[in-house]
């Protein structure tokens, strides 16, 4: 799909911004209903990456549709 084409091409970008772990889920009824997944060193860094242009940019590329629902979570 357009969308994961997209995100395994931002990979090295998603590296330098931080992103230390990543995982991708797939609704079984919908592939665009998408979960991603992503482990950062600390809050500030997490952030800055959803804040970032570059990444506003490859999501309106990966085509996107809709503001996407962002969770800030530690482990328990």
């Amino acid at each position: 799909t357009q969308w994961k084409q997209a995100y395994d091409a931002f990979d090295d970008q998603r590296k330098e911004m931080g992103v230390k772990g990543d995982a991708v889920f797939q609704s079984v009824d919908d592939q665009n209903d998408v979960t991603v997944w992503h482990e950062f060193e600390d809050e500030a860094t997490a952030r800055a990456f959803v804040e970032s242009e570059r990444l506003r940019e490859a999501m309106e590329e990966a085509g996107v549709a809709g503001e996407p629902t962002i969770w800030y979570t530690s482990r328990a």
